[in-house]
């Protein structure tokens, strides 16, 4: 028995992906880019019921932002019905973004927009890129 080789354990080499039914540990950039959709949903919810009159408040508060989460869900969201192509899902996402920024400046609040339109890019930029890699 002296004639066979000695054979140590060997430490497994981590996975290039999370395993079957797991994702990736979210990190901070992920839920910055998260809380900036959430905020382009209510932006464009706060835009349909200031700027509108009566009966059009109504339709554009509730329609505006549940169009832009069904787009989201149809192209951007992790579990997206159709499958397409990361720069179709980055330019979506980016409708989005633009959408709210507008909504922004048709307030009369440019900074606030320009500022989240800003912040939303460079998050959805990064994100993208961390999610792509």
């Amino acid at each position: 028995m002296s004639d066979l080789p000695r054979v140590s354990p060997e430490r497994p080499a981590e996975p290039a992906s999370p395993a079957p039914g797991t994702r990736a540990p979210l990190s901070g950039i992920d839920i910055l880019a998260f809380a900036c959709e959430l905020f382009a949903f209510a932006t464009l919810a706060f835009w349909g019921f200031i700027a509108w009159s009566f009966p059009w408040n109504l339709v554009v508060g509730i329609g505006a932002p549940v169009v832009a989460i069904v787009v989201w869900a149809l192209f951007v969201s992790p579990r997206a019905v159709f499958a397409v192509h990361p720069f179709v899902r980055a330019v979506v996402e980016l409708l989005v973004y633009v959408s709210a920024t507008i909504a922004w400046w048709a307030m009369g609040q440019a900074v606030i927009g320009l500022v989240f339109g800003l912040v939303a890019v460079t998050a959805g930029v990064f994100a993208g890129r961390r999610r792509f890699a």
